[in-house]
């Protein structure tokens, strides 16, 4: 331990102390416990009312059909014609011009040539629901899920729309929808964070850090990110030399800090629980490596995500990771694709395959995973990105360059467990699948479901801010889809 020169044990504060130590905590614990510290901080008079922000696990009012969700995000927009939303019209029309309006985002490479989809559907499982040949994976466990096939934003810019998605409007800055299930529900552990984003090792996605920002909420809300790489968090452990009796001495003496100082602070009834925030640290430090250890899987584990392939080795990995996070209690973790990285405005015919490549298998074996180990009836699954794509062709320089342009007016995603059917397709897009025209479900219905099957009411997902309420659905129509509810 560094040497604080003119100081006896008693006079330096607990926090000089956490910060000159060699023992100091590990990011993910540090960052967690701040967050937590500034949430519960007091001023020095007492409020009116006492503060009630923390992570203990709060009741919904009704029983909830799930306790916790991964979000597999598909930042890009996925195209819905070639992947979930067979059009037969795009296939016999295919070179043609497209007979309606569109509504282009990149009117200089655009063209109203219609654009067949490459790859085949055929009909799977008991339900019968058609699936492109891309996705095999994906088509074994659909009588699992729920494919929705009218999703809509009707904002055709990818910002924008991920925070509809997101966080309920296309405006920057709100709190994220883990942000917001989190602020709600609290915590089922006290070992891991409630809410978990899983980065790319290939770049993050469009809009950074805000995909997981608490927006105007406590700090505490906001996601802890979990490196895509080895060491999936930094400095977790102490360096050899100094653990063992070495960080148990040191821990003890800390606790002795704290206790004296509550004991002279009485009357601060909230230091008890910032205490206990940071007697958490060390809990939360041999949780979170023994989360974070997929060695500990079987090695027919690994194969079903494919952690055995160099193609869906990484994307595995995090699933696998996502189950094991959601197995310990962890609410909510969504999984981030990379920048862009289904946003195939040229060269689809080659990057489409690739990206389905990488995800679809350990997706999968993911849905087996957690149906296997029942988990699905209580984890809500979901599967999409921010948009999908035009049916005409972009960029008409040759076969091997063509693409698809932004369409947020009619796309497709799914939904599993936690309450939601399973072999069920909903709502439909226009013979050409560029507009949603039967069941619509924007953004905010979607929320508005999401939050009943978490036994909450909408009302609950809501803050007083700037001398006004603001919330997840923030006063837009929403309706829950009781359509597609088990």
């Amino acid at each position: 331990m560094r040497r604080i020169q003119n100081a006896s044990p008693r006079c330096f504060g607990r926090r000089h102390f956490l910060q000159a130590s060699a023992f100091s905590l590990s990011p993910l614990a540090l960052a967690w416990l701040l967050q937590s510290d500034a949430a519960r901080a007091a001023p020095l008079k007492p409020p009116l009312q006492p503060p009630s922000d923390s992570l203990v696990a709060k009741s919904p009012p009704r029983a909830p059909a799930a306790t916790a969700m991964i979000s597999l995000f598909m930042q890009g927009g996925p195209s819905q014609v070639d992947l979930l939303d067979p059009k037969p019209t795009l296939t016999r029309l295919d070179g043609q011009d497209f007979p309606n309006q569109i509504k282009y985002d990149d009117v200089g490479a655009a063209s109203r040539k219609i654009l067949g989809s490459p790859w085949k559907f055929r009909p799977h499982g008991q339900s019968g629901i058609e699936v492109s040949e891309l996705l095999p994976n994906i088509a074994r466990v659909v009588d699992d899920i729920t494919v929705i096939r009218s999703m809509h934003t009707g904002v055709n810019n990818h910002g924008q729309s991920i925070h509809a998605m997101n966080s309920g409007r296309i405006q920057r800055g709100r709190p994220s929808l883990g942000s917001w299930i989190t602020y709600a529900l609290g915590a089922e552990t006290d070992e891991l964070p409630a809410y978990v984003a899983m980065t790319d090792p290939q770049g993050l996605p469009v809009e950074g850090v805000l995909n997981w920002s608490n927006g105007w909420l406590p700090s505490l809300y906001q996601g802890t990110v979990i490196r895509p790489r080895e060491p999936r968090i930094l400095n977790l452990e102490a360096p050899s030399q100094l653990r063992g009796e070495a960080q148990r001495n040191y821990l003890a003496y800390l606790q002795d800090l704290n206790r004296e100082h509550a004991a002279s602070h009485a009357d601060r009834s909230e230091l008890e629980a910032r205490i206990a925030n940071y007697e958490l640290a060390a809990r939360m430090q041999t949780a979170a490596s023994e989360a974070l250890d997929i060695s500990r899987e079987t090695a027919a584990t690994h194969r079903l995500y494919g952690i055995d392939q160099p193609e869906t080795e990484d994307y595995g990995k995090r699933c696998l990771i996502a189950r094991r996070l959601v197995e310990r209690g962890v609410r909510f973790v969504q999984l981030f694709t990379k920048n862009q990285y289904w946003d195939h405005h040229g060269g689809i015919l080659s990057a489409l395959p690739a990206a389905c490549r990488k995800t679809d298998k350990p997706i999968g074996g993911l849905m087996v995973d957690l149906k296997q180990r029942g988990l699905l009836p209580t984890t809500i699954v979901h599967w999409g990105g921010e948009m999908g794509r035009l049916p005409v062709i972009q960029n008409d320089a040759g076969r091997d360059k063509v693409g698809r342009d932004h369409n947020t007016y009619g796309f497709s995603m799914w939904v599993a467990g936690g309450g939601f059917q399973g072999g069920r397709t909903y709502g439909a897009t226009d013979e050409f699948g560029h507009h949603a025209v039967e069941d619509v479900v924007n953004h905010y219905d979607y929320h508005a479901t999401l939050v009943h099957l978490l036994g909450l009411n909408p009302d609950q997902l809501a803050r007083q801010r700037n001398g006004r309420v603001e919330s997840l659905i923030d006063g837009q129509p929403a309706r829950v889809v009781h359509e597609i509810l088990a």
